[in-house]
Formats: C-alpha cells, structure tokens, sequence
C-alpha cells in the first residue's frame, strides 16, 4: 500500500511560478511517479511524469514552461511550474507506479489557480 501527499498549490499571477510536490510512504519499490491535472467537465490528462532512471515525457502544453524532478531518495517527485497561464489552473493530481506489478497509485489532489 503507498499513500501520497501532496502540497504547493494555491492562487498565482499569470507569468508566476509554483512548485508542487508529493511524497510517497509506504513499502514499495516505485517504478513512474507524474504529474496529472484535471478541470471540470474534461478527462484527467498527463502533464508530465519521470522514470526512476530519470527519463521525463511532458505534456505539449506544459513542455519548456514546467520541470518534473524526484528525489528517489525521499520517494518524493516534484513539479516546477513556471510562466503560469490561466488555462494551467486545473487540480493537480501525483501518481506512482510500483513495481513489479505496475499496480498505481493516485493523491488526493492539489488545486492550481492562475488569476489576476
């Protein structure tokens, strides 16, 4: 069983930044964590996600503006969001992937806002 906890969302300016985070505790072996947003009305889409050995795929609406990084360490992946545009604000959701099975994991969300 792995839990995740989120934090680092909250309310922005266009062109700010934020930095989310999400830490995951539990015994196991985490193969991808990522970085998933949602709005209401539409499906949940990949904004980007990162393997343990470092390989990252972003989303094209988020490529050259965010950063995915992890500390595998700490079991901890990170999300930079810089040059923030109000069609960013969305929820923001982590996910990990264990291994051997695959089996993933979702926490519980972080809200994103981009206003002036």
């Amino acid at each position: 069983q792995v839990h995740l906890v989120e934090s680092g969302g909250g309310l922005v300016q266009p062109g700010g930044s934020l930095r989310l985070s999400c830490e995951a505790s539990g015994n196991a072996s985490i193969n991808l964590m990522g970085w998933y947003r949602q709005t209401p009305g539409k499906e949940r889409e990949l904004t980007a996600t990162i393997t343990s050995s470092g390989y990252t795929l972003y989303a094209a609406s988020v490529k050259g503006r965010f950063t995915i990084s992890r500390d595998n360490a700490r079991n901890t992946v990170y999300l930079q969001m810089n040059s923030l545009k109000s069609e960013d604000t969305a929820v923001y959701y982590c996910n990990v992937e264990i291994a051997p099975n695959g089996e993933d994991y979702w926490g519980q969300g972080t809200q994103v806002t981009v206003s002036s």
